[in-house]
């Protein structure tokens, strides 16, 4: 939990996403040692999966390619535990229940642990049915991060009190993707949380460019940009670590000045 309040402290954190196995494992592995590097201060790492429900197109696409490339769960593991003998920065796994339970959920979490995973994000165990992972979670110290909506409304509160290491805040509707337009729903969501619990709260889904990063910054303690990196990605394939890196720069400064 200590590695997940660093990630938010006396800073607005950058939180970038990537499908791990896209284009492939190895690329990966230096994607975060990369990433890391250039300033990011939490690295979520997407578990690619065959339905993978809250995700645009963008996203879906790493999936399939990651899973055509070979990549399992496996290696994964292999990979992070390789990344942490190196680097410090703290790693979140986005994931769905299927891998999970596929897995078997107590193998999946001891780990999780074992390898230095921090957190895990699974948008479709919804906060009522978290008690399906969270013993588990608890048992290896990993942190189930929840995750609000606009949709949440009078939920939002209930979802705060319960909330650990930060909340993940859907930005809008649908699934992920770059977006032109970002409203401020999200801010009266942050503001719902914060009068209940004293919890960073990063704002993730469309965002995409530093304006966008520093605009949501003003009133989050992070943001969290995952389809703008992967279609740098798929753009650049196996060449694509010096533009991420670039791109991660800028997004970093973007909020060095809120």
């Amino acid at each position: 939990m200590n590695r997940l309040q660093e990630v938010f402290n006396n800073k607005k954190a950058f939180i970038p996403f990537i499908t791990a196995g896209d284009p492939s494992i190895d690329v990966t592995e230096q994607l975060v040692l990369q990433m890391a590097e250039a300033g990011a201060d939490l690295i979520e790492l997407g578990i690619p999966f065959s339905d993978p429900v809250a995700e645009g197109p963008v996203i879906q696409e790493a999936d399939i390619r990651a899973l055509s490339a070979g990549t399992t769960t496996d290696l994964i593991f292999s990979m992070v535990k390789r990344v942490h003998q190196t680097c410090l920065v703290p790693i979140a796994f986005m994931t769905y229940a299927n891998p999970i339970f596929t897995y078997g959920t107590d193998r999946f979490m001891k780990n999780c642990r074992e390898v230095g995973i921090d957190a895990v994000i699974v948008p479709d165990v919804p906060f009522e049915e978290r008690e399906e992972l969270k013993p588990y979670c608890d048992k290896y110290g990993v942190c189930l991060i929840s995750m609000i909506a606009p949709t949440s409304k009078e939920r939002i509160r209930m979802i705060a009190k319960e909330a650990e290491g930060f909340l993940y805040c859907v930005s809008s509707l649908g699934v992920t993707g770059v977006r032109g337009e970002i409203d401020d729903t999200v801010e009266t969501m942050i503001k719902s949380v914060k009068n209940e619990k004293d919890i960073p709260c990063a704002i993730g889904f469309g965002i995409s460019t530093p304006e966008q990063a520093a605009r949501m910054a003003e009133y989050a303690d992070g943001v969290i940009v995952g389809s703008a990196i992967v279609k740098i990605i798929a753009e650049y394939g196996h060449e694509c670590i010096s533009p991420v890196v670039e791109y991660i720069h800028q997004m970093k400064n973007s909020l060095k000045i809120v």
